[in-house]
């Protein structure tokens, strides 16, 4: 059995060079999530300690899940998830399931609040930071049960495919998060990238493949979003992985 090499520490000083969970981009929130953030966050947003940056995770950061959701039960950590779809469904259809949300744009993270709030769910949490920065550090090792990765930024010019988050750097990060027999789930509608995301997995100590062929079958428990349609619409393929993480 293959041994997990051990997960490469982020700078927060410098953690722009390192793999992020998003894109960095401007945008107002509606006078409606305006309103949900200062009154819902409180309920839903976890206190995340910071680093030098205003996404960044501080480096003595940590915290207990069973503490967090005030409860012990599975857990599953969504990267960037975006306005909240497909944790939300989760998180509805699975209430014995601890689910968060990591995200980094606060108009998202606000309408997963007020849907989240009309779905009266309390099994949801949501950190607004840098994931993989909330999983080397927030997170205990070994505490999630399956880390999402759905529909990451591409980079699709190939001189920025080194900002892609699916590298080794990542894959370890990810492993150390996970208990044995975790599971890593990824999805992409981007051909040349599901192709390296399973390239990265493939060769990443510690890992072993979920799936028979070439790609995983569609994760049953990710909904159908808008932002898949419209990739289906646009001839593209959708292509699932899922990885284990070996057993001690």
């Amino acid at each position: 059995m293959s041994q997990p090499l051990p997960p490469k520490n982020f700078d927060p000083s410098r953690y722009r060079d390192k793999p992020v969970s998003f894109v960095r981009r401007s945008g107002r929130m509606t006078p409606s999530q305006e309103r949900a953030w200062e009154e819902l966050r409180h309920g839903y947003l976890v206190d995340v300690p910071r680093g030098p940056a205003a996404t960044s995770v501080a480096d003595d950061a940590a915290t207990d899940p069973a503490q967090l959701f005030g409860r012990e039960a599975k857990l599953v950590v969504e990267v960037g998830s975006g306005q909240g779809h497909a944790i939300l469904h989760a998180a509805e259809a699975h209430p014995e399931t601890n689910f968060l949300a990591i995200e980094v744009f606060r108009a998202g993270l606000a309408r997963t609040m007020i849907r989240a709030e009309q779905a009266g769910l309390a099994n949801l949490k949501l950190a607004e930071a840098n994931a993989p920065e909330v999983i080397e550090r927030f997170l205990p090792s070994g505490s999630v049960d399956e880390i999402w990765v759905f529909f990451p930024d591409p980079w699709a010019k190939a001189k920025h495919h080194k900002r892609r988050l699916i590298a080794p750097d990542f894959a370890a990060i990810a492993h150390r998060a996970l208990r044995p027999g975790g599971v890593l789930r990824l999805a992409t509608d981007w051909e040349d990238y599901a192709v390296q995301m399973r390239e990265v997995l493939d060769g990443a100590p510690g890992f072993d493949r979920g799936f028979d062929g070439e790609w995983a079958e569609r994760f049953e428990g990710r909904v159908l979003t808008a932002f898949e349609k419209k990739g289906q619409d646009r001839g593209r393929s959708i292509r699932d992985l899922s990885y284990v993480r070996e057993s001690l």
